[in-house]
C-alpha cells in the first residue's frame, strides 16, 4: 500500500515522493485501477470518518494524516470492494484526462465513502464514459513529460571547471608556493565552486574533485583517502544514527510535548517551551535538520492548524509564522551551546587542531565558553521576535490540553525510549569525562551505537538508509583531506600571511582584526547553502588569518565555530533546518531574509558584548 498515490491537480501523496510537485497526475487512477492493487481500501475508512474536513484535504493545509494512515503496517491486505470495479484496465490516454482525475478524487474525499466504497465503482464507470466521449481531447490535454537533465548541469559545470583552470594556468603562481600546492589549490577552488553552484550532488562532485587530484598526480591515492579514517568524521556519521534513534523511538517528540504542556498557555510561553526543549535534547541529537524536521516542525504545525493558522494563507500569521520564525532563529544558539549539538562543531575543532590550535577537554571547554552568550540569546530571541514579528494569537489556552492528550495517546515511556535515554546519558557522560579516563569521543559514540543495535532500538537497515550520514562521510572526508594537504603544502600559511599583512597595513589591532574577520566569515555565508560546506571551504583559512593577525588561538577557533551555527538562520537556503522551516509555508521569503539579517545583528551584539566579558573572565585572552 505504500505505493498508493492520491492526486488532485495540486495534491500528491506517496511514500517515496511525498509532496513533490512534479509527479504526473495520472498516478492516482493508474494505481487504483491496477489489477495488481491489493483487495481492500478499508484502511482509508478511519480517515474518511474522522479526518475528512477541508482542513486536512486542502493540499495547502495538511494532508499528512491521510498519508500516515495509508502507510500504517496494520493496513488490511485486501481491496475486495475495489476488486469488482477493476474488471478492465484503463488506457493511458484516459488516465491523463483531468476530468477523470477530478471525478475520482472527489469520490474518494466524499464523507459517504466511509460507509460504502461503491462510489469508486461509479468513479470507474465515469472514467470509461469520459474516455469514450473525449479520448481525443484527453490525449491533447495530456502534458508532455519534461525529461530531467541527465548528468551534470552544463552551466554550473562549465563555471566550476573554469575557475580551477583559470587559477591553474592564467593566474601567476607566487614564488613561495610550490607547483604541487598551486595545482591542488586550483582543484580545491573548483571543488568549492561546484559545492556552491551544484552541477552535481555534493558527494558526487567531491568525488570528482578527489579523482582529479589523483589523476593529475597532485596527491597519491593513500594521501587523498587519508581523511576517511578521521575520527571526527566518523563521530559525525554516528551522530546521524543517534538522531534517527530519537525520531524512531519518539523520544524527542515526547520531550518537546512535555514542554508544551508545561509552558504553552500563551504564545510566548509556547515559544519558550519549544526553545528550551530543543536546547535540552540538542547535545544528544547532533543534527539540527533532524531536530527541525523530525521533532519540532510537526509539533508547530499541529498547534498552528488547531488554532486556525494555515500555511500559505493569511491566517499563517495568527500563530504558525511566529513559532516557525522563533524556533528557526533559536536553533543556531541551541547548536552553538554544545559541542555535540551539530556536526559542524566537531569538524571545526578538527580543522583547528590541524593548524596547531588544540582545545583541551573539548566538550567542557566548548560549553563553558558558549554557555552565557548562548543562554542570553536563547532567552532574548523569542521575546525580540514577539515584539518585531508579533503573532495575532497571543494566548493559547488549548495548547497544554492538546499536549496532555497527545501524551495520553503516546502512552507510557516505552522500553526503546528508556534504552535511548540511558544510552545518550552514557554517551554524553563519556563525552564530558572521556579524556580523563582515556576514552575518545568517537569511541564513546561507537559504544552508544553498539548498544542501540544490540538491543534492537536501531537495526542495520536504519543505518544503511541514513543516506545523509554516508553522503557526509564522502564529501566531508574529501574536503577535510584537501584542506589538510593545503595546510601541509603551505597554501593556507601563504594566504593568511597575505591577509595579515594587508590588515597590518591598516594599522588594525588584533581585536579590530578579529572583529573584521569574524564579520566577513559570517556574512560570506550568503554565498553558501550549507554550514558544513562553509566550514570545509573557509574555516581553516579564516582561522589562519586570525592567528597571523595576533588573535589568541583558542578564542579565534571557538568564535569562528560559534559563528558557524549562528549564520544557519540567515536565509532559506543557509542550512538544512532553514529549508525545513521555510518549506512549511508559514513564513514569506522576504521575512526570512529581513529577520535573518536583523537577528544576525542581535546575535552579534549579544555574543560580542556578553561574550567579550565572559571570555575575558574565562581567560581566553
Amino acid at each position: 500500500m505504500e505505493s498508493l498515490i492520491l492526486h488532485s491537480p495540486s495534491l500528491s501523496l506517496s511514500s517515496s515522493s511525498f509532496r513533490r510537485p512534479n509527479l504526473r497526475p495520472l498516478a492516482a487512477t493508474s494505481t487504483l485501477l491496477n489489477p495488481n492493487c491489493p483487495k481492500s481500501l478499508s484502511t482509508l475508512q478511519p480517515y474518511t470518518t474522522t479526518h475528512s474536513s477541508d482542513t486536512l484535504l486542502n493540499p495547502n493545509k495538511s494532508h499528512s494524516t491521510l498519508f500516515n494512515t495509508i502507510k500504517k503496517p496494520k493496513c488490511p491486505k485486501t481491496l475486495s470492494t475495489l476488486h469488482a470495479s477493476r474488471t478492465g484496465q484503463c488506457p493511458d490516454s484516459l488516465l491523463n484526462n483531468k476530468k477523470s482525475q477530478s471525478s475520482l478524487f472527489n469520490n474518494i474525499k466524499n464523507p459517504k465513502f466511509a460507509k460504502s466504497l461503491s462510489t469508486l465503482e461509479k468513479a470507474r464507470k465515469s472514467l470509461i464514459i469520459v474516455h469514450s466521449t473525449s479520448i481525443a481531447s484527453s490525449v491533447a490535454e495530456s502534458e508532455p513529460t519534461q525529461q530531467p537533465i541527465q548528468g551534470a548541469k552544463p552551466i554550473p559545470l562549465i563555471i566550476s571547471i573554469a575557475i580551477g583552470v583559470i587559477v591553474r594556468f592564467l593566474v601567476p603562481k607566487p614564488p613561495e608556493v610550490t607547483p604541487q600546492a598551486w595545482q591542488l589549490l586550483s582543484i580545491f577552488l573548483s571543488t568549492i565552486a561546484g559545492l556552491v553552484l551544484g552541477p552535481l550532488p555534493v558527494g558526487a562532485w567531491a568525488f570528482l574533485g578527489l579523482t582529479a587530484s589523483i589523476i593529475s598526480r597532485t596527491l597519491t591515492f593513500t594521501t587523498a583517502f587519508s581523511a576517511f579514517t578521521n575520527e571526527v568524521i566518523w563521530l559525525i556519521v554516528i551522530s546521524f544514527f543517534f538522531a534517527r534513534g530519537f525520531v524512531k523511538t519518539g523520544l524527542g517528540d515526547r520531550i518537546a510535548t512535555y514542554f508544551v504542556k508545561w509552558l504553552g498557555k500563551s504564545t510566548l510561553g509556547l515559544s519558550y517551551g519549544l526553545t528550551l526543549s530543543e536546547a535540552l535534547i540538542a547535545p544528544a541529537m547532533p543534527s539540527t535538520t533532524a531536530r527541525a524536521g523530525g521533532v519540532f516542525l510537526p509539533i508547530i504545525k499541529s498547534l498552528s492548524l488547531s488554532a486556525g493558522s494555515n500555511p500559505n494563507d493569511p491566517s499563517a500569521k495568527k500563530l504558525g509564522a511566529y513559532l516557525i520564525q522563533s524556533q528557526f532563529q533559536c536553533a543556531g544558539n541551541s547548536s552553538a551551546l554544545f559541542l555535540t549539538a551539530a556536526a559542524q562543531n566537531l569538524l571545526c575543532l578538527k580543522l583547528a587542531e590541524a593548524l596547531g590550535v588544540v582545545v583541551a577537554n573539548p566538550w567542557v571547554s566548548w560549553f563553558k565558553a558558549a554557555s552565557l552568550p548562548a543562554l542570553v540569546s536563547l532567552l532574548a530571541t523569542p521575546l525580540i521576535l514577539y515584539k518585531l514579528y508579533p503573532p495575532e494569537t497571543k494566548d493559547t489556552p488549548e495548547a497544554p490540553a492538546m499536549a496532555a492528550k497527545k501524551l495520553d495517546l503516546m502512552g507510557p515511556v516505552t522500553k526503546n525510549e528508556w534504552v535511548m535515554i540511558a544510552t545518550m546519558l552514557l554517551a554524553v557522560s563519556l563525552w564530558v569525562c572521556g579524556d580523563a579516563i582515556g576514552i575518545p569521543s568517537v569511541v564513546a559514540a561507537m559504544l552508544g551505537l553498539s548498544i542501540l543495535l544490540l538491543l534492537g532500538v536501531l537495526d542495520w537497515d536504519d543505518c544503511l538508509s541514513e543516506k545523509s550520514a554516508w553522503d557526509t562521510l564522502a564529501w566531508f572526508a574529501v574536503l577535510v583531506g584537501m584542506a589538510g594537504q593545503l595546510t601541509n603544502l603551505g597554501i593556507v600559511t601563504w594566504m593568511s600571511n597575505c591577509v595579515a599583512k594587508f590588515l597590518q597595513s591598516l594599522s588594525l589591532s588584533w581585536p579590530a582584526a578579529f572583529g573584521v574577520l569574524q564579520a566577513a566569515y559570517f556574512f560570506i555565508h550568503y554565498l553558501f547553502a550549507s554550514q558544513t560546506g562553509h566550514v570545509g571551504a573557509l574555516y581553516s583559512a579564516f582561522l589562519a588569518m586570525n592567528l597571523a593577525s595576533g588573535v589568541p588561538g583558542i578564542l579565534a577557533a571557538l568564535a569562528l565555530a560559534y559563528n558557524t551555527n549562528l549564520f544557519g538562520a540567515l536565509t532559506h537556503y543557509s542550512s538544512g533546518q532553514a529549508a525545513v522551516y521555510f518549506g512549511a509555508g508559514y513564513v514569506d521569503l522576504p521575512d526570512i531574509f529581513k529577520f535573518g539579517f536583523i537577528m544576525a545583528l542581535v546575535n552579534a551584539i549579544i555574543w560580542g558584548v556578553v561574550g567579550t566579558f565572559w571570555w575575558k573572565f574565562l581567560g581566553l585572552y
